[in-house]
């Protein structure tokens, strides 16, 4: 049990200033792990109105230069690296994920983006223009003020620090609410900031559910939000926002297409497949859970990833030999649960899973599922079930595989495999997408990262995630 009394909000631990509590149980075993104090809105207000404080500061964090921040986020990198180990158990122990994909992505994006755009930052250089008609405008990127950040459960760390790091780095500071979910390993990242010396205020967390999620995103000092989370959230986020005229960036759900061409030989790099595919239990927003396999080919293609499903090693997350954990909650695993009853009622065929294996007396583990026999308009392939499901969907040539991959109202990520790149290349390009994936699929650091139509408004990662968090001002100087 990891029991936690405090928040951290100014720089300091504090007590609550209310009395609800947020507990959390670990999916393999459906015990109580820890809890911590929730946020009530007197504590939000708190947050908030010291990340004002220490935003306005004439002589702070938003006034340093950038080279001063950046050395800043790099003891905070440092601080992250030190507790590498803590931060990956914390998170597979509350949401599922396998503890070898923490230890590879959760322990290990939150320094890279911190030392990413704390260097960015410190490189970029006053513009100057010449102005069109006689004289000179300088362009000038000052931060944005105080960010909101609200994080999902799925991969609490790397999507926090997607949008902490740049905001940092702009000089911005931070309001930052992570899913109930996932709240242990907030408090790793706190201890973090303070031993960096991250100035009080410039970093507060508040853990809350949607109720404190909602009063956050309205209250009077936030000036941007940056969400990451589910659709139908990120809409009524979006009405807010735009109410209020306050920058926002989304980062929602997704039903993106793994595109199998009729040269392909995804046997070969199962591998790489399956992290496109099922990475961490299925609950990634980007992965290509609708597979589109040629007809000419698609029975071998359905016997492909039904052994790759199959063969899946499914245990307890922190298994280092485990490939597919629990899924978060019971909720999600019955909602899991009834889309694949909805598939078997719409005339789809599971090829392997369906259930609940077996050999788990225990967690909520749902077996790695695979439907042939799928139409694209099937509700296991127009809806995000973020869970272990893969629907294989026939096509009969490029045109009508490009034709399928965009009847869809998400376009987050995506993949094509080809022995041909140039093909695939091609295809790649017609997909309605914000990412998309050649033989693999890979989140790059330092390239924009975000959706199209249902997934989402904005872009994360690369320069763009630094400009998220700038405000371009203009200073005209006459000749």
């Amino acid at each position: 049990m990891i029991e936690h009394n405090t928040l951290f909000i100014g720089g300091g631990w504090v007590p609550p200033k209310g009395s609800g509590r947020i507990t959390v149980t670990s999916p393999s075993t459906e015990e109580v792990i820890g809890s911590c104090p929730e946020a009530s809105r007197a504590d939000i207000d708190r947050a908030a109105t010291a990340a004002r404080e220490a935003f306005d500061d004439p002589t702070g964090w938003s006034r340093w230069s950038p080279q001063e921040r950046a050395d800043a986020l790099e003891r905070f990198a440092l601080a992250l690296d030190a507790r590498a180990e803590a931060t990956a158990c914390a998170v597979s122990s509350q949401n599922g994920m396998p503890i070898r994909t923490a230890q590879n992505v959760e322990a290990v994006t939150p320094p890279l983006l911190l030392r990413y755009y704390g260097g960015l930052a410190a490189s970029q250089k006053e513009e100057r223009r010449d102005a069109m008609f006689g004289g000179t405008t300088i362009v000038q990127r000052v931060p944005i003020g105080v960010v909101a950040a609200i994080a999902p459960w799925n991969f609490p760390q790397s999507l926090s620090f997607l949008k902490i790091a740049p905001a940092l780095a702009a000089g911005c500071t931070l309001v930052v609410k992570p899913s109930p979910e996932t709240v242990l390993d907030s408090y790793v990242m706190a201890e973090a900031a303070a031993e960096a010396g991250i100035p009080g205020g410039v970093l507060n967390i508040v853990p809350a559910g949607r109720e404190g999620g909602a009063y956050l995103v309205t209250h009077p000092k936030i000036d941007k939000v940056a969400f990451t989370g589910s659709t139908a959230a990120g809409r009524t986020i979006a009405e807010n926002c735009g109410r209020l005229l306050r920058p926002v960036t989304l980062e929602l759900g997704g039903k993106s297409a793994a595109i199998v061409l009729d040269d392909a030989d995804i046997a070969a790099d199962i591998e790489s497949f399956f992290a496109a595919t099922l990475h961490n239990n299925g609950q990634t927003c980007f992965l290509g859970t609708r597979i589109l396999a040629p007809l000419n080919r698609y029975r071998e293609i359905v016997d492909v990833v039904t052994s790759m499903a199959a063969k899946a090693t499914v245990g307890d997350a922190l298994d280092q030999q485990t490939q597919v954990g629990p899924v978060v909650s019971a909720r999600q695993r019955d909602m899991i649960e009834g889309y694949i009853t909805r598939g078997i009622a719409e005339g789809a065929t599971i090829t392997t899973g369906g259930g609940r294996p077996d050999d788990q007396q225990r967690g909520y583990f749902i077996s790695p599922t695979v439907f042939a026999d799928v139409d694209n308009t099937h509700i296991i392939a127009r809806e995000e079930i973020f869970g272990p499901v893969l629907a294989v969907i026939p096509y009969s040539n490029d045109a009508d595989a490009i034709r399928i991959a965009n009847d869809s109202n998400y376009g987050l990520g995506g993949s094509v495999w080809s022995a041909d790149p140039h093909r695939a290349s091609e295809v790649a390009r017609s997909i309605q997408t914000g990412s998309i994936g050649i033989n693999s699929y890979m989140n790059d650091l330092a390239s924009p990262f975000g959706g199209i139509k249902d997934s989402g408004i904005g872009r994360e990662m690369g320069p763009e995630g630094l400009a998220s968090y700038q405000v371009t001002k203009s200073i005209y100087a006459a000749p």
